[in-house]
């Protein structure tokens, strides 16, 4: 799905059919990247992972896929930082962005009642 905006761009995440096959496998997750445009130097990613398929790598690989395509896409017209934002008490978020390449950059306040926790800002950089 692309915003009518042009600038969030969520994705589905889908297992591989049986078989190497063509067909539509099964819904695993899906990743989205918010506040991508030409000349914006940041964007934010985000991304859910199905209960039945966590533990099996899913949200590291289609964020590394996600990343990968934000900055062959948008890297030239001057994108060079993605975050990650999670809530301090989500060790496996922390976990996916690590695995990721997105280092812990700082931890940001609660902001009741919208984010009522304090947050992990993860970061990720455009290679040069």
């Amino acid at each position: 799905m692309i915003s009518t905006a042009g600038d969030r761009y969520g994705l589905a995440v889908l297992e591989a059919p049986a078989g190497g096959g063509d067909g539509d496998g099964r819904l695993v997750g899906g990743v989205v990247l918010k506040g991508a445009a030409p000349g914006a130097p940041a964007a934010e990613v985000g991304y859910w992972t199905a209960a039945h398929a966590r533990g099996r790598t899913v949200a590291p690989r289609a964020l590394e896929a996600l990343t990968g395509w934000a900055f062959a896409t948008f890297g030239p017209c001057g994108l060079e930082r993605l975050d990650l934002l999670h809530q301090v008490d989500n060790p496996a978020s922390c976990r996916v962005a690590e695995k990721s390449g997105y280092a812990l950059d700082r931890i940001l306040p609660g902001s009741p009642p919208e984010y009522p926790l304090d947050g992990h800002l993860h970061s990720r950089h455009r290679l040069a």
